[in-house]
């Protein structure tokens, strides 16, 4: 288990969690179109973008989306495929393949969606401005200046 993460103890109350220690919050530019949300989007993608919303980074009580952490979702609704590009945080997250997993896992929970491939994409680099302002409320919530 993490180190970060709140332990549940039967001698106390639970460990205050931290942020990611490798994560810069600082702020940079993000391109134009982050970030993405999902707005506007219909049929199995807007369940897609949905179900994505409830996926939250394992670190902090916010959701993947409103990190930006979420680049593209496209679904074929013929063969069933969805296919997310994301990318994180850090480039070295030690928990990659958990929210690897967990995305993919929610995006097969939409209607329509058979089989959800994940991949990882490191362009444009994440920076803070690509936190949406939801994500933004929910990291100060948690501690963070941003």
């Amino acid at each position: 288990m993490p180190t970060s993460m709140p332990t549940d103890t039967s001698d106390g109350p639970p460990a205050e969690s931290e942020a990611c220690a490798y994560t810069a919050y600082e702020d940079g530019e993000a391109p134009a179109e982050y970030p993405k949300t999902g707005a506007g989007a219909t049929g199995a993608e807007a369940d897609v973008w949905a179900a994505l919303y409830e996926v939250e980074d394992p670190e902090m009580p916010v959701s993947v989306v409103d990190l930006g952490l979420i680049y593209d979702v496209a679904v074929d609704e013929a063969s069933g495929l969805c296919e997310v590009e994301m990318t994180l945080t850090y480039t070295g997250c030690p928990a990659r393949d958990m929210i690897l997993n967990d995305v993919r896992c929610a995006a097969e929970t939409a209607p329509g969606v058979d089989r959800a491939d994940v991949r990882l994409r490191y362009t444009p680099g994440w920076t803070v401005a690509m936190v949406t302002d939801a994500g933004r409320e929910a990291l100060r919530e948690f501690g963070l200046s941003v």
